[in-house]
């Protein structure tokens, strides 16, 4: 049972939030053992949050939108009550947390039902969650393959349909690479749209929070509800909700659709492009556009995202190397060995950068672009190829993700089944300027209407 048909079954009382919850529940200890998406579940609160929504009901009460509907999120937001690891073993040392992050916050407000947290690559640093830790978390689809990261636990857990509903971190990619490689639906809002106070931060001047989902509708629902102003984060830069749900339906006539060619054709399977163009069918897209610098950018994101995630952690990479997650320790230090000037040069460069790609959008309203250049690779691949062209395959995951959220523009990844995969899925990127959230949803909701996009079970 979906999300909307959940949603819908609660608010009209013919099922109870505390059933629903039971169910997935039940749903997760019987698959996750073979996923592995979950490191903590929080039975006992979500019983607890169910039962209120309930309660609610029996009042007579307006239920809020997300009432009864199951969620889990990564675990680098904090929750109540538990040590927030982010994917580490250092962390396991820190006190449990006193609040939960803003953003979980929200969806208890909404009405939503926390049943735990998520696995993911240590620190946020990867795009595999091969977890040396917590063990790899497995793509739902098969099991011999990546989830994809670093939100791997995130993208897995809706795959699998242990949860409809969960929160992800996206610096580099780590929301749209697990919603390709298992095909769900994801947003990467626009930089600095959503708190992230009570979240374990990665790069500062470049981590994004958001939602996946199994379906437009509850993502569109789940933003929503994750917006808001919050003059305690100097990272938040939204001054009031622009909600996107009501716009769902208004399609996409007399809208400019292009299709980004060069670097992110030439970074692309044939499969990703033929999924581009299966969406650009749909949508009407009209003419390729080139994204300005694109390779520039990603190399840009890996110097800003080596030093600052160095620095972060200079104490512990000079005091504990060892506890460190071995495939990602090696560029935390190499991070903190880059010159300064580089770092700088690449802020720089940056500003610049968002200037170019703000101004393609005078003359389009959405890009399409592929998520990934391939779909998941096998648990342990070092090198993939494209077109004959051979990668190292943990960071060519983000090959076609860097250049956009270098930019801050909000992007929904839609997930897409071309052929070529041997059945996997592959995700397209629904591109805007920033600030126009509400245009990649409904861009994803023309899709998902047509059957262009879909999860599968």
């Amino acid at each position: 049972m979906n999300s909307a048909t959940l949603l819908r079954a609660i608010a009209r009382g013919e099922r109870s939030a505390r059933e629903i919850c039971d169910e997935a529940l039940a749903r997760i200890e019987a698959s996750d053992g073979a996923v592995n998406a979950f490191t903590a579940v929080t039975a006992q609160r979500a019983r607890a949050e169910a039962d209120a929504v309930d309660a609610r009901r029996a009042r007579g009460e307006t239920l809020p939108p997300l009432a009864g509907l199951p969620y889990a999120v990564k675990n680098l937001f904090d929750i109540e009550g538990l040590t927030t690891l982010a994917g580490s073993r250092i962390n396991q040392e820190l006190p449990a947390a006193h609040e939960d992050a803003v953003l979980v916050q929200r969806l208890r407000a909404a009405g939503a039902v926390l049943v735990g947290a998520l696995n993911m690559d240590e620190y946020a640093y990867g795009f595999t969650t091969e977890n040396t830790h917590y063990g790899a978390t497995r793509n739902p689809h098969d099991s011999a393959r990546i989830a994809g990261g670093s939100s791997g636990g995130s993208g897995a857990a809706v795959a699998a349909r242990q949860v409809p509903l969960t929160l992800g971190s996206d610096t580099n990619g780590s929301i749209r690479v697990p919603a390709s490689l298992c095909g769900t639906w994801g947003l990467k809002p626009t930089f600095g749209r959503l708190s992230r106070r009570g979240s374990y931060p990665f790069v500062h001047s470049l981590d994004h929070l958001g939602p996946l989902a199994d379906g437009v509708h509850s993502l569109a629902l789940a933003y929503d509800a994750l917006q808001g102003p919050d003059p305690l984060d100097p990272g938040c830069q939204a001054l009031r909700v622009q909600a996107a749900a009501p716009a769902l339906q208004q399609g996409m006539a007399g809208l400019r659709i292009g299709v980004l060619g060069g670097y992110f054709r030439e970074h692309a399977s044939a499969p990703a492009r033929a999924a581009v163009d299966l969406a650009a069918r749909t949508l009407g897209a009209r003419g390729e556009v080139l994204w300005p610098d694109a390779a520039l950018a990603r190399a840009a994101a890996f110097i800003v995202t080596a030093s600052e995630g160095g620095s972060l952690h200079l104490h512990d990479l000079r005091q504990r190397p060892q506890d460190f997650e071995p495939l990602s320790v090696d560029r935390f230090i190499a991070g903190l060995l880059q010159p300064a000037d580089w770092y700088l040069r690449a802020q720089r460069f940056r500003r610049v950068y968002r200037d170019q790609v703000n101004a393609l959008f005078q003359d389009w309203d959405l890009l399409l672009a592929p998520a990934t250049p391939v779909s998941a690779p096998e648990i342990g691949s070092e090198w993939i190829e494209i077109d004959g062209s051979r990668h190292p395959c943990r960071p060519a995951m983000g090959l076609l993700t860097q250049p956009i959220s270098f930019a801050g523009c909000p992007v929904v990844a839609a997930p897409l089944w071309p052929e070529g995969t041997g059945g996997m899925p592959i995700g397209v990127q629904l591109i805007a300027a920033p600030w126009n959230e509400a245009l990649c949803l409904r861009a994803a909701r023309m899709l998902e209407e047509a059957g262009t996009a879909r999860m599968e079970p």
